[in-house]
């Protein structure tokens, strides 16, 4: 995913009180944010970065265990919470705010779920104090795929729902009460409206559409400030050159004017694959609707790398406007206050 939060409430504004030179008040100005969290399948590292630096460097942080998969990261409260993939296990940690401010290396893990409840953690999404979790496939929990549903506590995490799906999951958003879904090892879209209502169990999507021309659906993220679906398309797990970037604008219309098992085409899209654009496995997507710059989690070129681009006006190849490597990237995750 990666949730872009666009956030101006009270609690999430920085003030600055000031005068003008004849001494008459001035409305107070909220401090912006801009900052990227990303996590790794390999080192046990998160990494952090302030975009709105002059040169912004990544700051990596250790967590517990070397294999995370989806993040997020609440400034206000200094909340990160990511899903480990080596302890199949949802956590919880403080402290990366002030190790920013004082250059150290000190996330302190706060609550952890027991691991029982998912195995092969992909992906997370956050809605106020919902947490989702996608568990993918694999021989250690039966081929079986679920969605699973936490409530954040000031005690840590509680269970509240547990759901079984009939397709590969991977990326997920959340968007209100609407979750959208891709269906891995597809070129499909799922969405669940009413999400959170659904009982334990079976449970179907409302809609589920086709991307024209899309191989193997993986990052997802929306963008309602400006009416825009990202998606990611890995191709080949095997290939470095075959991945993409896709851009589905004015979606809403789109998603409502397409069918149940219908197709978005490839003319109600624009997209970015080509050698210049470097995706191979482009894993995870988030946006910034501000400076309409997308971010990718590429997991196969050189071992990891956190790409930038500009979002494309018309379909072709593209170079990123920014690349860093970073070893065993797997999710990127934005806050835009």
């Amino acid at each position: 995913m990666k949730r872009i939060i666009l956030s101006f409430s009270a609690l999430a504004l920085v003030l600055t009180s000031c005068s003008d030179e004849e001494g008459t008040p001035m409305m107070p100005t909220a401090a912006a944010e801009l900052k990227l969290v990303t996590t790794s399948n390999t080192t046990g590292k998160v990494s952090y970065s302030n975009l709105l630096e002059s040169t912004t460097t990544a700051k990596t942080l250790t967590v517990n265990g070397l294999d995370a998969d989806g993040a997020y990261f609440n400034s206000e409260t200094d909340e990160l919470i990511l899903a480990s993939r080596t302890n199949n296990t949802l956590q919880l940690y403080k402290g990366l705010n002030n190790s920013v401010l004082n250059n150290t290396d000190a996330l302190l893990l706060q609550s952890s779920t027991g691991n029982t409840d998912f195995n092969n953690p992909r992906e997370i999404a956050v809605s106020g104090d919902k947490v989702i979790v996608t568990q993918d496939q694999n021989a250690a929990n039966g081929n079986t795929n679920k969605l699973i549903v936490y409530q954040k506590t000031s005690a840590g995490f509680t269970l509240l729902n547990s759901y079984t799906v009939n397709f590969k999951t991977w990326g997920i958003h959340i968007e209100g009460t609407t979750l959208y879904a891709v269906a891995d090892s597809s070129s499909d879209l799922v969405v669940f409206e009413n999400f959170f209502s659904n009982a334990n169990g079976n449970i179907l999507p409302t809609k589920r559409v086709t991307i024209e021309g899309l191989v193997r659906t993986h990052g997802i993220t929306f963008s309602s400030a400006d009416n825009r679906m990202i998606l990611t398309d890995v191709g080949s797990a095997t290939s470095d050159s075959d991945g993409g970037i896709i851009v589905i604008n004015d979606f809403t219309s789109r998603i409502a004017a397409t069918a149940n098992m219908g197709t978005i085409a490839m003319t109600n899209q624009v997209r970015i694959y080509g050698a210049s654009s470097t995706l191979g496995n482009p894993v995870d997507v988030a946006y910034d609707s501000v400076t309409n710059n997308i971010y990718i989690a590429e997991r196969l070129n050189a071992g990891g790398k956190v790409l930038t681009f500009a979002l494309p006006t018309n379909t072709g190849d593209a170079a990123p406007i920014n690349s860093r490597t970073e070893a065993g990237v797997s999710s990127v995750y934005l806050i835009r206050k």
